[in-house]
Formats: structure tokens, sequence, C-alpha cells
């Protein structure tokens, strides 16, 4: 891996710089990790550890306070970090076993992702102690916030003061710069003023808010740094690093400053460095942008372990939507079969909102598409616009995805209609993962955007505990059927191993708003049929006998969701209708 190494940082160094860079590097590799490249230097294809994920595998995110404290205000030494560990030691029961743990560090906006200190958790959290006390049963995802950072960090202090070595660790242009080819997912004005410790004002590009500053990646400190960071989540037990924002990374004056060529490069270095030091670790890539252009960080196997499938949770809610499943069933089968080595982390709902530009090239139509928006932002979503070369166009629904898909007025078959779109999440093949959220069926915060002054935060609400507690023990109530349907389709995954991201999916035909996908045989010769009913009416599928359970018709009432699961003598059926 030595070659690799040294290939990509000629890339996107040039051949002079690179031998100085790599040098450092080694350094940095003997420090974090005493004899580990001499090792493993040289071991093509080292990182194919993606395959190890298996049927029994799923992923929660959370915040590191997701639960506020109870309102008798609990023990006087409780953290949001102590909180969380003990709910899930209460209620996981075993369902998922990776957990996303949203940015810890000290931040200044942005719920964490305007990062103050990458080496410390945020006293409002815990300590690194609480985050390995988790990490003893969850293997842990870390957000790698790479492209900026706050601008009340000591780094942004020493570039304003002129201190070494941050002086040329952000990027800046003229006043009057030229950013109508920029893409980016916000509508303020690209370059924000700051005035320097000498009295003379400095315009820095902010991609994402002005408490934001990007980082300048064409300094090689800037990057020797954070690989320094990448290593010490190495080291703390992070098992997948979430490269947040990536696509934007490097910027190059003419260009749409989305996808260079050398942000790819820095993808493929990052995984180049964990192949040279054998590291258990998988690199997932965050890029809310078109199909094709997401799938595009797979590389040729030398990218992203896991790419986020950023298309599913728009069009799942659109055929929620409209009763319309015909776009999903599509896109769906043009999805990459498990020979390619190819994993998807799928999802529906996250700390963000559901991404409206991955469906912007064709996966669904636009008038039907638009019809949607219109009828979740009547059961209360709201719409956050990002800036083009053609100007601003709707970027993100924010939004409950539990009452943008299942409103309250569904009434008693609220929480079936809410499982049958996880049903879909937890039926394709990759990794599902379930926002906090999702899991415990919490509605909109909607007095969050006003408190807090973004749309973002009607999804990011952090409940009182015993409030939460008590209506999870609450038979009938939404969040125990949205918590009790998660737990038996979880169970219903670990059992099979149809399931698993290496075995082949096939999208039956199917009409309206049924989905149907079959999974398997397995290498005992087992399959698994997942249907889902996702309209309000009664649905039929038609199942032909060559899928090898018999030729059948499967009648789904409304928002059913069903899955078989057969071979080797046994039958196993469950279905939300029983629920």
């Amino acid at each position: 891996m030595e070659s690799a190494i040294k290939s990509l940082l000629g890339f996107i160094y040039g051949e002079t710089a690179a031998e100085g860079i790599y040098a450092a590097l080694r350094d940095i590799f003997e420090t974090a990790f005493p004899g580990r490249f001499a090792r493993f230097e040289g071991r093509e294809g080292r990182s194919g550890t993606a395959e190890a994920l298996t049927h029994q595998d799923a992923l929660l995110i959370a915040y590191g306070d997701m639960l506020g404290p109870p309102k008798d205000g609990g023990p006087a030494n409780e953290t949001g970090l102590s909180r969380l560990e003990g709910f899930l030691r209460r209620r996981n029961r075993g369902a998922f076993t990776y957990l996303h743990i949203l940015p810890f560090h000290p931040y200044s906006s942005d719920d964490g992702f305007s990062v103050i200190d990458y080496r410390q958790v945020d006293s409002r959290f815990g300590s690194w102690e609480a985050i390995e006390k988790l990490g003893a049963h969850f293997r842990l995802v870390f957000d790698f916030v790479l492209n900026h950072g706050s601008v009340g960090s000591p780094w942004f202090r020493g570039f304003l003061n002129g201190e070494s070595p941050y002086e040329g660790w952000y990027i800046t242009r003229d006043k009057d710069y030229d950013s109508s080819t920029v893409v980016r997912p916000r509508t303020h004005p690209l370059l924000t003023p700051f005035t320097r410790k000498d009295g003379s004002t400095v315009y820095v590009w902010t991609t994402f808010s002005e408490d934001q500053a990007d980082y300048d990646f064409s300094n090689p400190r800037v990057f020797l740094e954070f690989m320094k960071i990448f290593l010490e989540y190495a080291q703390r037990g992070g098992r997948i690093v979430r490269l947040d924002a990536i696509a934007y990374l490097w910027k190059e004056d003419g260009t749409p400053c989305l996808h260079h060529p050398k942000t790819h490069g820095m993808v493929k270095l990052f995984r180049a460095v964990i192949d040279a030091l054998g590291l258990d670790m998988l690199i997932l890539t965050e890029t809310n942008v078109p199909h094709r252009e997401n799938i595009s960080y797979f590389g040729q196997g030398d990218e992203a372990h896991l790419v986020y499938n950023f298309a599913l949770p728009p069009l799942v809610l659109h055929a929620m939507i409209s009763g319309d499943a015909a776009p999903l069933r599509s896109w769906a089968k043009t999805l990459p079969g498990p020979e390619t080595g190819q994993r998807f982390l799928n999802f529906l709902a996250s700390h963000d909102g559901v991404g409206l530009t991955p469906v912007r090239s064709g996966l669904v139509d636009e008038a039907a598409f638009a019809a949607t928006i219109e009828e979740a932002k009547r059961r209360g979503a709201l719409v956050s616009y990002k800036s083009t070369p053609q100007g601003p166009v709707p970027y993100e629904l924010n939004c409950s995805y539990a009452e943008a898909v299942a409103p309250p007025s569904l009434g008693a078959l609220r929480a079936r209609a809410f499982l049958a779109s996880q049903g879909v999440l937890l039926s394709l093949a990759g990794l599902p993962a379930v926002y906090f959220h999702s899991w415990i069926g919490s509605g909109a915060w909607k007095e969050g955007p006003e408190l807090l002054g973004y749309n973002r935060a009607i999804n990011r609400e952090k409940p009182p505990l015993d409030q939460v507690e008590g209506e999870l023990d609450t038979p009938g109530s939404f969040r125990a059927g949205v918590y009790e349907g998660f737990s038996r389709f979880l169970a219903f995954r670990q059992a099979e191993a149809a399931f698993d991201p290496a075995i082949p999916q096939q999208t039956l035909e199917a009409e309206g708003p049924v989905f149907a996908l079959l999974r398997g045989p397995d290498r005992r010769g087992r399959r698994a049929l997942c249907a889902e009913n996702l309209g309000p009416a009664p649905a039929v599928l038609r199942v032909p006998a060559e899928h090898g359970m018999g030729a059948a018709d499967i009648t789904l009432s409304p928002w059913e969701t069903r899955w078989i699961a057969w071979g080797t003598g046994e039958r196993r059926d469950i279905s939300t209708a029983a629920f």
C-alpha cells in the first residue's frame, strides 16, 4: 500500500511535495500504531471488511444527549451519554449492533457539526470514558467533520491572529469573488467577513453557515492534522467513520466545487491508510446528491466501503404519500448486486431532513413529486433551499418522517403505516440504519425551528427520559407500537441469513402501492419474501411459482407489512396486521 499512498499524495499535492508529506505520514503512523505500517505495508486489498457485515447487523443513529433528564432531574452525576447508555441497556436487547453517536465534540452551532475541538468530548454529553462504555456494547460510528469547523475554535482564532501553523488553514477569497459556479446546499453568501488581529478584513469561505469556516485541504498541514484525528478515532474505537459533507471538500475556482477529482482522491487516501495499517474500520461517505453522483463514491472499490442510500428516503416518502410505489420499484431494480462488493447504508430518517436532490435525475415524475412535497408541507414539513447557478431550489424536507408518511389522522392504523415504510428499509440489502426518533416513534418537534432558528430542529428534539419510557410502556400508544414492530422485524432479520448484505435481492413485479423484495437463497437454500402495502386500501401481490414458494396471491391489508421465510422444511411468517 506504500505505492498507493504515495501515488495518491502525488495526485493531490504534486510529486515534489508528496515525498515530504509521505515521510510525515509515516511518523504519524508510527506514533499512533507502532509497528503496524511495517507489518501491513504493501498488502493490496486489505480493506474488505465491509464484507464482514451480516444480517445480524443494524445501526442506530443518536445524539449523545438524545434523551433529556427526567422531570425530577435524575441522578446528579448523570450525563447525556450515561442516560443514553442506560436506556439502550434496557431497551435495545440486541436489536442494534452499531451505534452512530452524532458529533459529541465541543461545538458552537448546528447541533455538533460546528466543531470547536476534535480531541475533546463536550462536557454536556460526558467523556471519552462514557463513549468507551458504549463501545463495549456496540461497534461505534464517529462523524469526521472534514469540510469545516467552528469559527469559535482555537484554530480559527489562531488563523485570525496570524499564528503558525493556522494562518493557511482556511479558504479565503477576495470580497468580489464570483461564486456563481459554486454548488452548495445553502443560500446565504458564500464568503463571510472576519476581522484579523491587525484590523484588516478577510473573507472566508463558509459553505454551510457563517459559524462554519471551510478548511483548506490544499495545505498539507491541514491534511496531516486531520490524519492524526482520523487515527485517534481508530484508537478510540471508531469502527465506521462517516465523512461528513465530503463532496464539498476540495475547492477550485471556476468549478462547481462539488465532487472534485481531488475530493475523490482524499477518500481513496483515507481508505489506503486503513489498508496500510490493517485497521478494523470502514469509511462511510455522506453525499446528499443525485443517485449516480452519490454512488460514484464507491470508486473502483477503492473509495467508500459504505455509501448512504440517499434516494431511498424521498422515494419511500413519495410512495407512501402518493400511493404509487412504481418509481421505488424501478429504482430498486437498478441497485448493484452483492457481487460488486458495494454496500449501502439504508436509511429513511436521520438528524437531517429528507434530501430532495437524489430523485431529481429522472427517478420520479417531477409533477407527481411536487404534489408529494405539497402534501408533506400540509402535514407539517418545512422546506430548506440550496444555491445553484440557476438560483435557489428546494433541497430538503425537514420533518418527522413518522408524521410525513403516517400522520396522526390515521388513528389506530398509524403505527402500522409507519412500520410499512420501515419494512422497506429493513428488507433491502445493506446495513439498515434507524434514527433514534424513528425507533421510539417520535413526532415532530413543532416548537423546535422557532426556538433554535433552523428547520432541522423539527426532528432533533431531546425529550425527557421518563416521558419516553412512560409512553413506550403504555399499551396501544404509538411509541409502543412502533418500538414493538421494530423489535419483531429486527429479530426476524437476525434469524434469517437471507438478509445478509452479500445475499442477492430481486425486486418483484407489483402494482400500485405494493413493494416486494425476494431475498436469497442463502447458503442453506432459505429465502425471504418481504412485501409492503404502502397505501390505504387492500392490495394484492401475485407471486409466481418460479420464486420457490409456490404460486400465490398474497392479500395485503392497508399499510400491511408481511415477511415470509422458507426453506429447509421450515416456514416463518410475520405480519403487522397481527400486531
